[in-house]
C-alpha cells in the first residue's frame, strides 16, 4: 500500500511539473493568431522595463579574438613582437608581425606558425597559406601539395610541407614558443 501510494504521488509529480514546464514553454514563445502583434510588442516592452540584461550566458562573456588583454591591443603587441622577431631570425629585417600575421584571427597562432616556420626550415608563407586558408598576393607555387580552401591545422600543415619531421612534437613545441612570447610582453 505504501508503494503504490509513493507511485502515485511521483507520478501526479511528474505530471504537474511536465505541465508546468509546457507552458512556460508555450508562453516563452509568445502569443499566436489574430492581434499576436502587438501583443508581443506589448509584453517586450514590459519585459524591456523588467531586465536590461541578456538570459543567454553565451553573451554574459566577451570574446577576445585578437588574444590580445587588457594591456593593449592587438597592434600594440605586434608592434612590440616585431623587433624581438627581426633580433631571433624569425622575422626578416624587411618584415613586420602585423603584416605577417593579417590573416590569422589568433596572434598566439600566428607566432606559433611564425616559429614552426623557422624551426623547421619550412617557408612560412606556404605555412600560413595552409593553417589560414587565406591566399595572399605571395607565391606558392613552390609550396608543398596544394593550398585549400578549408584551413589546416598547424601539425597537418606541418606534416604536408614536411613529412619527415615529427609534426606533433613540433606544433607542440612551437606553441609553447609563442605562449612564451606573448608571456614575456605581458600579454
Amino acid at each position: 500500500m505504501k508503494r503504490s501510494n509513493l507511485i502515485v504521488a511521483v507520478l501526479i509529480l511528474s505530471v504537474s511539473l511536465f505541465l508546468t514546464m509546457g507552458a512556460d514553454r508555450a508562453s516563452a514563445q509568445g502569443p499566436a493568431g489574430a492581434g499576436a502583434s502587438t501583443a508581443a510588442q506589448g509584453s517586450s516592452k514590459s519585459s524591456d522595463s523588467h531586465s536590461s540584461r541578456s538570459l543567454n550566458p553565451i553573451k554574459w562573456v566577451k570574446k577576445d579574438k585578437t588574444s590580445a588583454n587588457s594591456n593593449g591591443s592587438r597592434s600594440d603587441i605586434e608592434k612590440k613582437l616585431t623587433p624581438k622577431l627581426q633580433a631571433q631570425g624569425i622575422l626578416p629585417a624587411n618584415a613586420s608581425a602585423t603584416d605577417a600575421c593579417a590573416p590569422f584571427v589568433a596572434l598566439n597562432e600566428c607566432l606559433a606558425s611564425l616559429h614552426a616556420s623557422h624551426n623547421l626550415g619550412v617557408e612560412f608563407n606556404c605555412l600560413r597559406a595552409k593553417v589560414t586558408a587565406v591566399q595572399t598576393n605571395t607565391d606558392l607555387s613552390g609550396c608543398k601539395g596544394s593550398i585549400g580552401d578549408k584551413a589546416q591545422s598547424l601539425n597537418k600543415a606541418i606534416h604536408e610541407l614536411n613529412p619527415s619531421a615529427d609534426a606533433k612534437g613540433a606544433t607542440k613545441n612551437a606553441e609553447q614558443q609563442a605562449k612564451d612570447d606573448l608571456k614575456d610582453l605581458g600579454a
